[in-house]
């Protein structure tokens, strides 16, 4: 299961991302978590002090070689210089699924200790002073975007992805990639003004969308979401003192989270697992084909040189069966 957290910077995004990570690996359930947020914090929340998340690798870093391996045999990517972030599987492509060992995983993923368990965290890398002017941060999370195009998974086996804050989110075709995206809310204008304008484009694309209200101190605040995000409010978080000694460095074992807290976790997690009844792996490649024909007009084909058009499998369609070349 692929799921997105969104929200306005402050609002909480990474934090309740890094807590259904830490949920789902109590829960012994396989997850990668992936920070595609434009300032890296992810790697920090998850308990990484400052040198060992500095030292996380940049998938960006390793973009020719996730294109090479995800190339695979498919004969019509003649190379993989002329792959773009949005180029889709076909015939012969090598695929990705969350519990596997690979080339994509020893390069850009890290084991992260939480409580007695791990996750696998992966990072874009951040926007850095030497990218101003010559580099958009789009094209650091396209390693991200091309991953996911090529990823197989299944029930209980998550890959979580904390993206950039605002609208920013989906300023690329990457929104549409998820089984569920929690967006995460303050009761204020500002805190819902992203919803609105994330709202339009899920519904266009049958984007499933739920909305995770944070910092609720009381009845008011609760009333004021209601009202102002209707049936798309799934469930609200207030203070934690656990997570206020996290933020310290200094946090408990997650078992002490507060029930209320570890309630709305369970039911973020029930939300997510009952989205799987209604995956559907054809619209899902066909958004995928479309925004890649898009792409391809806009700005590909004038990039590589070639007509990324060629690249689409017309009879291929991803799904969790789907068999995939290994390498030799």
């Amino acid at each position: 299961m692929k799921i997105a957290f969104v929200g306005k910077g402050g609002s909480g995004k990474t934090t309740l991302s890094s807590l259904f990570i830490r949920h789902l690996a109590a829960a012994r359930v396989p997850v990668i978590a992936v920070d595609a947020d434009i300032n890296q914090h992810l790697g920090a929340a998850l308990g990484l002090d400052e040198t060992e998340a500095a030292a996380l690798p940049a998938m960006g870093a390793h973009l020719p070689l996730i294109k090479d391996y995800l190339r695979g045999s498919n004969p019509r990517i003649p190379s993989s210089e002329s792959m773009i972030k949005t180029t889709p599987p076909g015939e012969g492509s090598r695929l990705l699924r969350v519990d596997e060992d690979n080339p994509v995983y020893d390069a850009c993923a890290r084991q992260v200790e939480l409580d007695d368990t791990t996750v696998q965290l992966m990072a874009t890398g951040p926007f850095t002073e030497s990218d101003l002017g010559v580099a958009c941060y789009h094209s650091k999370v396209g390693a991200v975007e091309l991953c996911l195009n090529h990823l197989v998974d299944g029930r209980e086996e998550y890959v979580v992805v904390d993206m950039t804050a605002g609208s920013d989110s989906f300023a690329s075709g990457m929104f549409t990639r998820f089984d569920m995206t929690f967006l995460v809310a303050e009761p204020t204008r500002k805190g819902v003004a992203v919803y609105r304008q994330y709202s339009a484009y899920a519904r266009d694309f049958g984007v499933p969308l739920k909305v995770v209200g944070n910092k609720v101190q009381g009845p008011e605040d609760l009333a004021f979401l209601r009202d102002e995000v209707g049936d798309d409010l799934l469930v609200t978080v207030g203070h934690s003192d656990w997570v206020r000694a996290m933020e310290k460095g200094r946090p408990a074992h997650f078992a002490h989270l507060e029930e209320a807290n570890r309630s709305a976790l369970r039911t973020l997690h029930d939300t997510a697992d009952a989205a799987y009844g209604h995956r559907d792996w054809e619209r899902y490649t066909r958004q995928m084909v479309h925004f890649h024909l898009k792409n391809a007009e806009s700005w590909g084909n004038a990039k590589t040189g070639v007509d990324l058009a060629a690249q689409v499998d017309p009879s291929f369609v991803l799904f969790e069966g789907t068999a995939a070349p290994q390498p030799a």
